[in-house]
């Protein structure tokens, strides 16, 4: 049972009630406050109406009617349509009833017998909590959207910033210049038939390029002597491997592919790679794959 929308008005309301009078009553009432009113027999027939026509903004539902309760109107009702303002209406003995339909998410309950003054106050305060709480929600997520695009942001500047630092290694050096780009993009090639999607592809691709970022800590007569390294130069050139990591830490905490990259990229499947001496499964595939490219 519906009744005709008021031509006008702002949005609807759902009147809840198996009181025929009860309901005209608080039809008027909606409906001159602006309101285009929906009546409904029952909890049965109101959550039909919500079938028929959606999301009704606020609603007006009696505890006790035959075939559904408001009670369990109201516990369906904001399962299906959790923004919606429900005000129950209660008699003096069910009180303790009401208490409870607030707990369940009803935003106020007004007590019978209904007047007509408190009926307007009590639809303007549901409807200005209700605004208030979407608001929220919306600044909240406008919010961490302004967060999440930020951090992208600051992730690329920072990304960007330790790629300037990898060329700078590498233009010390004409043997390897080119070399990380090189990498990462035959990783990138290696990882595309193996599965790797979306952002586990670009972690390779980031992996490839910054893996050697630790040599920056190893001294340029080391890393560009002619002959062979004596035993304590290999051991200060295989730092660079768990430097790396370590200076990459900060900026990829999320993005544990890059770290792993970095670190173990000089493993070996008879263990014979440094740092960690991994074998076979034990080495992450993302750092096999930079490690055979």
């Amino acid at each position: 049972m519906t009744s005709t929308p008021v031509a006008g008005a702002t949005a609807r309301c759902l009147i809840v009630d198996d009181d025929p009078q009860v309901r005209q009553v608080l039809m008027r009432v909606t409906a001159s406050h602006g309101l285009s009113p929906i009546e409904a027999v029952s909890g049965a027939d109101a959550l039909a109406v919500l079938r028929r026509v959606g999301e009704i903004p606020i609603c007006i539902s009696d505890i006790y009617m035959p075939e559904m309760d408001g009670v369990t109107f109201l516990r369906e009702a904001l399962l299906r349509y959790p923004d919606m303002a429900v005000i129950m209406l209660t008699g003096m003995a069910e009180v303790n009833t009401a208490v409870e339909c607030l707990k369940l998410g009803a935003m106020d309950y007004i007590s019978k017998p209904v007047m007509i003054d408190e009926v307007r106050a009590r639809l303007d305060k549901a409807m200005d909590k209700r605004r208030l709480v979407l608001e929220n929600r919306f600044y909240q997520q406008s919010l961490e959207l302004r967060v999440r695009d930020l951090d992208r942001r600051n992730r690329a500047s920072l990304v960007n910033g330790v790629q300037m630092l990898v060329h700078a290694l590498e233009a010390k050096d004409s043997y390897t210049s080119g070399h990380s780009s090189r990498v990462s993009r035959y990783a990138l090639t290696t990882a595309v038939p193996l599965g790797f999607t979306d952002d586990s592809l670009e972690d390779i691709r980031l992996g490839g390029e910054l893996h050697d970022i630790g040599k920056i800590g190893t001294r340029e007569e080391v890393l560009n002597k002619p002959g062979p390294l004596t035993v304590d130069e290999f051991q200060h050139v295989k730092s660079h491997a768990t430097l790396g990591e370590k200076i990459l830490a900060p900026f990829f905490a999320s993005s544990p592919i890059v770290l792993r990259v970095a670190r173990s990229h000089h493993e070996r499947m008879d263990g014979s790679g440094f740092p960690d001496s991994l074998q076979g499964d034990q080495i992450p595939l993302e750092a096999r794959i930079v490690a055979v490219v």
